[in-house]
Order: structure tokens, then C-alpha cells, then sequence
């Protein structure tokens, strides 16, 4: 009886493989929404990582990033509303995707031949070059025949491994680390901190991180441009043809490039100055602008050689200087900012200066009373650069690791972390480049330090209007990393 009840199940299975065969009907392969399944929903689940290059909050908290504008455009004019999901890694993202977790993956993908076997790509959007990055005084690899003499470290998973494994078949000898769990910004710091002596990144990345790390030396592009292209399950070809026929619409009207130069278009215009070039500035340009520093400064009880030493820090004394992200002016304001503040014109140097001594006094006010000074000064700095959001993400981790998050000794050592996928994805704010913010901090005291000498010199004697360069040259600059 039993034996006869599995030749009936076999019989019975063998019977619907040919039925299915016969009738030719296709066998599941994907688990792809459909486009008439997305409109009737009205939504459009994106899949995405948390990074400068795709999608992060801003220090205002506002989402932004150029997979971020751009995916929104293209659910605009779907007619849905998109919502991101963050994954932390390039394997977990490819994973979901191909299990149907999201109806498109938008995260700044290379389209390789591997991947063109899993999944359908959109076409592409941006070109880009895979770069070998080393520390200036560091290795000099000039090309690919010189990678197997170099210590490498790239992420698990990317299009950057899967390259490294196409040379393996000509170079043998080539090794590298394969990192998991690590984010192209902590590989770079990385190679700038001398823990790892290469590796390789898209060349928009390290342009990006670069003036962050003005030490890293790009030594050679890796083989062919790649082109970045959005990443969808197999079976969404409906979806890939409405999104190909999108993407070359808004390219042909140039706003692919907007989005581009907003990101992109000045990543080297504020690189890390010497102490000669500040002096010389301070000698010559900012006498011009030193009445709108001492009003601001009294105004709203801050002292004008660190408010003077913030706007260098920010723009160079230039009015009108604007970042890839469109903060803009002396002292750089958002436009939310810049609104919140009272300020019509982010390119007037007074009101520049009014409101953004306006905002630093706010976030004093804004931080706990439990933060002493000078910490309350560093704090407020610190928000002002990367978000006040960010910076009590940063306190929470310091009292998760046993610190005090009232001391900028404490909170500057957990800041980096929020650049960490291991951290940031429990935090309520997410990613945020957190070295910067510390970097950030170290600048505008050393600057201090030499404005309060500058200030000390000119108050002693009224008949000096400079002080030389010599006489700085004295001055001992000390850094607080």
C-alpha cells in the first residue's frame, strides 16, 4: 500500500511536468512585482546604501544624495511614492533584491558581466573608472602588473573584487583582503592611516572622500570605465523598459548632469590649507570683512576669533563660495538654515555672518547644560557641520561604550563610527561622515589659535594693520585630532 501511494505521487508529478511542457508554460523564475502591481500599490520599494554617493540625511535631516534625487524623480513621473531601505552591504543588497525584497536596487552599481547573469540593469547613468588609492610616501603601483607587490583591501562582494578576479587569471600572485562589513569610506581612512596600503573605489568616491583625506593619492585607473546603471530582479523587464526610456529622457534634458554637478561638480574646492596660506589671507582679506565678525561676535556672545576662524573653515572668506551640496555663502548656510535665521541672502556678507553666528549661539543653546565650556563650543561646531542630529547619535554611542557624552574627548572618539554600517543602521539619524565633523573642529581651533595671536597683535599696537608672516611663522599650531 505504501509503495503504491509514492508511484502515484511520482506518476501524478510526471504527469504536470509534461502538462506544463506541453502547454509551455513557464516555471516560476523570479519573484518581480509587475508594473501594473507598483502603479496599483502606488508604491516603489528602493533598495539602497547609506553613503554620500546614494542616499543619506543632510545635517538638517533632510534626505538627499544623488541615487536619492534621482530615484525620486523617476517614481515621480511613475506616478508612486518611493521608499528607500537601507542595507549595509553590497552582498545583503544583491541578496534582497533577487528574493524579491525591492522592485529596483539604486546604490551607485557597476554593471558587470557577473551580475548581468542574476539581474537586469537599467541603462546607465554615470560613467566611472575603478582607481587604485594609496597614501602619498606609500607604494607607487602604476599598473596592474604591480598588484601583487601591494597590500590590498576591497569590499566583499563588489565590482571591485570581481575585477581583481579577472586579473588573478594573468597575475597569479595577486592577493587581497576582502573586507565584510566595512564601507569605502573606513577603507580609505584606512590607507590614509597606514593600516592597509592600497585599494580600489570607484573614482566619484574617492573624489568625493579625498579632500577628507588629502594625503591619499590616486595611482592608476583600473582597467575600462564602468558604467553605474540601476539593478532590477529578473522578470521586472516591463519595469526596466519604462525606466530605460525615463532615464534617457531626463539625460537628453541634461538633468541627470544637474544632479551630477550638485554632487560632483566642486569636490576639490575646499582641500585642507597650510599655515601660510591662512596668514596670508588673514594679512590681506580679512581686515575687509573683520566689522561684520566684531558685531556678529558681540551680538550674539561669541568670540571673533573663533567665529572669523569658522567662516575660514567654511569658505575661505569667500561670499561666495558653494559647496556640491548647495550650501553657500561666508558661512555656508543651507537654505533651511539661511530661512530659519532670518537671512534673505546667503551671498551678503553681513547677513552670512549675523546668521550663521545666529545658528552657532542656537546650537549652544540647543545642546545639554550638563556640556562644560570649551566642550560646549567644540559640540556646537561640530553640529553645526554634520547636524545636531548626527552629533546625539554620536553621544548615545558614547554612553553605549562606557564614555561621557558630555565630553568632546568622549563623543569626538564615537563620531567616525556613524560612517560604520555596524553602528549607523541602530542609529535614529543613520549615516553621516562622521571623521569630518572632528576634522572639522581640529581646523577651526588651529585657526583660532593663530586669529587669537593676530587679534593679541593688532590690539597691542593700533599703528599695526598686519602682522607679518615671519612673525606667525613663530607660532606653535597644535593639532586636537
Amino acid at each position: 500500500m505504501p509503495r503504491f501511494r509514492i508511484d502515484s505521487v511520482a506518476l501524478l508529478t510526471l504527469a504536470l511536468l509534461l502538462l506544463l511542457l506541453v502547454t509551455n508554460l513557464p516555471l516560476p523564475e523570479n519573484n518581480a512585482r509587475s508594473l501594473e502591481e507598483i502603479r496599483r500599490s502606488k508604491k516603489l520599494v528602493v533598495l539602497t546604501q547609506n553613503n554620500p554617493t546614494t542616499y543619506y540625511l543632510d545635517k538638517d535631516g533632510v534626505r538627499t544624495g544623488p541615487e536619492y534625487k534621482l530615484v525620486r524623480a523617476f517614481a515621480k513621473a511613475l506616478g508612486v511614492t518611493p521608499y528607500f531601505q537601507v542595507k549595509t552591504s553590497i552582498a545583503e543588497l544583491l541578496a534582497a533584491i533577487a528574493a524579491g525584497e525591492g522592485d529596483i536596487a539604486a546604490a551607485g552599481l557597476s554593471v558587470t558581466n557577473e551580475r548581468k547573469r542574476r539581474f537586469l540593469f537599467s541603462h546607465p547613468y554615470q560613467m566611472v573608472s575603478q582607481q587604485v588609492v594609496c597614501r602619498r610616501g606609500g607604494p607607487r603601483p602604476r599598473r596592474a602588473a604591480d598588484l601583487p607587490k601591494v597590500e590590498l583591501a576591497v569590499i566583499a562582494g563588489s565590482s571591485y573584487e570581481e575585477r581583481l578576479e579577472q586579473l588573478k587569471t594573468h597575475y597569479p600572485d595577486l592577493t587581497w583582503q576582502s573586507t565584510q562589513g566595512v564601507s569605502a569610506e573606513q577603507l580609505l581612512e584606512r590607507v590614509w592611516r597606514k593600516q592597509v596600503e592600497c585599494t580600489v573605489l570607484d573614482s566619484n568616491i574617492v573624489a568625493i572622500n579625498q579632500r577628507y583625506f588629502p594625503e591619499l593619492k590616486v595611482r592608476f585607473d583600473l582597467g575600462n570605465k564602468d558604467n553605474l546603471a540601476w539593478l532590477l530582479p529578473l522578470g521586472a523587464e516591463e519595469l526596466q523598459e519604462v525606466a530605460n526610456a525615463w532615464l534617457d529622457s531626463y539625460e537628453a534634458s541634461k538633468k541627470i548632469a544637474s544632479i551630477q554637478e550638485q554632487y560632483y561638480g566642486h569636490v576639490e574646492l575646499f582641500d585642507y590649507v597650510d599655515t601660510s596660506s591662512f596668514v596670508r589671507r588673514l594679512n590681506n582679506l580679512y581686515p575687509s570683512y573683520q566689522p561684520y565678525f566684531q558685531v556678529a561676535a558681540q551680538t550674539f556672545g561669541l568670540s571673533e576669533s573663533l567665529l572669523a576662524s569658522q567662516a575660514y573653515q567654511e569658505s575661505h572668506w569667500n561670499p561666495y563660495a558653494k559647496s556640491p551640496t548647495g550650501v553657500r555663502g561666508m558661512m555656508m548656510l543651507t537654505q533651511v538654515t539661511a530661512r530659519a535665521m532670518g537671512v534673505k541672502s546667503r551671498i551678503d556678507v553681513e547677513q552670512s555672518i549675523m546668521g550663521g553666528a545666529k545658528y552657532l549661539a542656537k546650537l549652544k543653546s540647543r545642546l545639554s547644560k550638563n556640556i562644560e565650556e570649551p566642550d560646549l563650543t567644540w559640540f556646537a561646531l561640530a553640529a553645526y557641520n554634520v547636524g545636531i542630529g548626527h552629533l546625539r547619535d554620536a553621544q548615545k554611542l558614547a554612553r553605549h561604550f562606557g564614555g561621557n557624552a558630555y565630553r568632546w574627548h568622549d563623543v569626538k572618539e564615537t563620531l567616525p563610527l556613524l560612517s560604520d554600517p555596524s553602528y549607523y543602521k541602530f542609529m535614529k539619524y543613520g549615516y553621516a561622515r562622521g571623521s569630518e565633523p572632528v576634522l572639522y573642529v581640529q581646523q577651526v581651533r588651529q585657526y583660532e589659535q593663530i586669529m587669537t595671536q593676530y587679534l593679541l597683535a593688532q590690539k597691542q599696537s593700533s599703528e599695526i594693520n598686519t602682522v607679518s608672516d615671519a612673525s606667525l611663522e613663530t607660532i606653535e599650531v597644535k593639532g586636537y585630532y
